[in-house]
């Protein structure tokens, strides 16, 4: 068995990631829907960001506390409230370690763009089943042994 070991690129765990925190933070459907809240309207109160959630204000500020430790939000105070603000610095270096992903599936689809380009219009593909056929999964019990258990 191969061991791993420990690299030290953005986003992988490494010993140097920086970026841990920033991936952990955007790990959560809810705080990845405030970064999106912040990114559309700006700086919010936390009352009217927690308007968009079912969950109780606490467990929002809990949230905006994990995505302020992360770098992705910054907080002032004008008054009694706290205003929270989009930080989007630290997303490049998600978008720097999701980059060669991103040309991965392209690549990919590209490819299948070509293959099925390539095939003549109303062929059938190799291997496929004529219409009406009964598939055959290639199980214990398919090979005319009439429907039986073997023994």
């Amino acid at each position: 068995m191969a061991e791993l070991v420990p690299s030290s690129e953005p986003g992988d765990g490494g010993p140097d990631d920086a970026a841990g925190p920033v991936f952990a933070a955007v790990a959560s459907p809810a705080r990845r829907q405030l970064l999106g809240l912040l990114r559309e309207h700006g700086p919010l109160p936390v009352q009217d960001l927690a308007a968009h959630f079912a969950m109780r204000r606490p467990s929002v500020s809990e949230h905006l506390r994990v995505l302020k430790d992360a770098g992705l939000v910054s907080e002032h105070k004008a008054g009694r409230q706290r205003y929270y603000r989009l930080e989007p610095r630290p997303l490049r270096e998600v978008s720097r370690w999701l980059s060669p992903y991103e040309q991965f599936w392209r690549d990919k689809l590209s490819g299948l763009r070509e293959l099925l380009d390539s095939e003549p219009e109303g062929a059938e593909p190799e291997g496929a089943e004529p219409e009406g056929a009964e598939p055959d999964d290639g199980g214990p019990y398919d090979g005319g042994s009439g429907g039986g258990a073997r023994g």
